[in-house]
């Protein structure tokens, strides 16, 4: 294996297609501002690097970045790429992961807006996250002690799964399918619109306007804090612990609470045959 240690580059494509080599200690910063540092790379252990300039990991197949820093003048660090684990590595780029398949990402600290977009077979465990436009198409994507600050979080996504996370967002799940959230935080707005296959169970859920027009929710064993006009035009099977503060025109299934604030039901442009239960 070639060793490439302790240098400073900043040429365009400095390491352009290397291959089979460990990278240690180095920076890709300087004056001539090169971009694609390591652009169609194979089979690569980068540790303990500093990437300042763009594009450094596109087309990049089987590799390992470990205990390294991707500045916020590393823009769109990994694109393209597949095979590969990021671990105890601090990023601030924007556009981070996008188009990458079969990513593990173990004790990531990301603040990249619009960060894993349409990514496939995604890991991440330990992670906090800041990021507006969170995993946007991604599929296929599991999630582990995850804390995660962000707006339009989930959006169009397929086949997740979330498990004890804290999930500060709104609009979050939107379009989204096959999803299953569990034992979770879930403080956010207008969460779950339009989704199809939404499964939370054991999650604390806040805020207003949750899951409207949704297909086939699912709440198990879960609590609604300040969720008002909730599952409007959904179907729905829910079970939630404690009181829901309104509920608004379900469209079909059955809820059970031990209360309801308010049950709402005003002119409705569908048939409502949702069954509303107190629990006893």
């Amino acid at each position: 294996m070639q060793e490439i240690l302790n240098r400073i580059m900043d040429e365009e494509r400095a390491l352009y297609h290397l291959q089979d080599a460990l990278v240690r200690g180095c920076a890709f910063e300087g004056p001539a501002d090169g971009e694609s540092a390591m652009k169609e790379g194979r089979d690569l252990r980068v540790e303990d690097c500093r990437f300042a300039l763009r594009y450094p990991l596109w087309h990049v197949q089987r590799f390992e970045v470990a205990d390294s820093i991707m500045e916020d003048t590393c823009r769109a660090p990994l694109w393209y790429s597949c095979d590969g684990s990021i671990s105890n590595t601090k990023i601030t780029g924007v556009k981070c992961l996008r188009e990458c398949d079969r990513i593990t990402m173990k004790n990531v600290s990301a603040t990249s807006p619009e960060f894993g977009w349409k990514c496939r077979d995604l890991t991440i465990e330990n992670g906090d996250f800041t990021s507006e436009y969170f995993l946007l198409e991604s599929k296929n994507v599991n999630i582990r002690n995850m804390t995660l600050s962000g707006k339009y979080t989930f959006q169009y996504t397929e086949n997740v799964s979330i498990q004890n996370c804290v999930l500060n967002t709104k609009d979050a799940f939107w379009h989204a399918k096959n999803v299953e959230v569990r034992d979770c935080i879930v403080n956010g707005e207008y969460l779950g619109w339009y989704s199809e296959g939404l499964t939370l169970i054991n999650c604390r859920i806040t805020g207003t306007q949750p899951f409207c027009y949704c297909k086939d929710l699912k709440l198990i064993n879960c609590t609604m804090e300040g969720t008002d006009l909730a599952f409007e035009y959904s179907d729905v099977d829910a079970d939630v612990k404690g009181e829901i503060l309104s509920v608004k025109n379900p469209r079909s299934g059955r809820i059970v609470a031990d209360g309801y604030g308010e049950i709402i039901s005003t002119e409705s442009v569908f048939p409502l045959t949702c069954e509303i239960v107190v629990r006893k």
